[in-house]
């Protein structure tokens, strides 16, 4: 079994062992995959993971949904490892899609393109082959909380909200919906902080993450429910809670675009420090 968190060597090892039974997802821009990607890999636009307009964030209807795993060729039995080139948002929003459909068996690769790339292993430009299967998914709520529980969780005070926007975005003075500001009580730790940049992407040591949340007041010991814009950044944090071992951790998928756009939703303005 590969572990969640795998390394690009790892993974190069594995690829091509058929006991593996692996099934790579490659998303991100066409035009990219076109280019370069990880050979056999295959391609799924983020486009083709979210709702749509106006709450980008939602899951795909059951239709769309089947339709974007059966042209990936799902098989429930199959370990799915999915990489972006971006440092994991997309990825874990992926993995989060995967934890709704009931799929137990994936890994994130580590840094994604990046770190492949920066490890010197092979790239292709190939189409890559796919027997497109038939699939009757659905997802079951259990990983998300609606805006309507997400309200209930916030009076009950039972729910540690971790924003993954921009400093600019928490604080309200960027403003991305016709409300700006946070959620009341929303601990703030940006997507981009679980990075490391000078080591192509790949995820900060996860004993450094868990100090630096906990600093925010993020430490798993409830319910986290976890947001951005579009619940695009946020995938991130939602496997990052994941890869801690956060037993309770969930979207809210709705984010910003939803929460900022209600004008009956609570707000709170100011920075982090506040």
């Amino acid at each position: 079994m590969l572990p969640l968190l795998l390394e690009p060597e790892l993974l190069h090892q594995h690829l091509h062992d058929t006991s593996a039974n692996i099934l790579l997802i490659d998303i991100g821009k066409a035009e990219r995959y076109a280019e370069a990607h990880i050979p056999g890999a295959v391609p799924v636009t983020p486009a083709e993971t979210q709702a749509g307009p106006p709450v980008p964030g939602l899951m795909p209807d059951p239709e769309a949904l089947n339709r974007l795993f059966g042209k990936c060729g799902y098989d429930a039995s199959k370990h799915i490892v999915v990489y972006d080139d971006e440092g994991g948002g997309w990825a874990g929003r992926f993995i989060w899609i995967l934890d709704e459909i009931g799929h137990p068996h994936y890994s994130y690769l580590n840094g994604g393109l990046h770190a492949w790339h920066a490890a010197g292993l092979p790239l292709s430009n190939e189409t890559e082959r796919v027997n497109p299967s038939t699939p009757a998914l659905q997802a079951s709520g259990q990983y998300s909380l609606t805006k309507h529980a997400l309200l209930q969780h916030l009076e009950a005070g039972d729910v540690c909200v971790w924003d993954a926007r921009s400093p600019g975005e928490y604080s309200g003075e960027k403003r991305n919906a016709s409300r700006a500001g946070h959620i009341p009580g929303a601990r703030h730790f940006e997507w981009t902080d679980a990075m490391d940049p000078t080591n192509a992407l790949k995820l900060k040591d996860l004993a450094v993450l868990r100090n630096a949340l906990k600093e925010r007041g993020i430490d798993g010991s409830g319910l986290v429910a976890t947001h951005c814009q579009s619940h695009h950044r946020s995938g991130l944090s939602y496997l990052v809670g994941k890869l801690l071992g956060f037993e309770r951790i969930v979207a809210y998928p709705g984010s910003w675009a939803e929460w900022g756009n209600d004008p009956d939703t609570p707000i709170e303005t100011g920075t982090p420090s506040d």
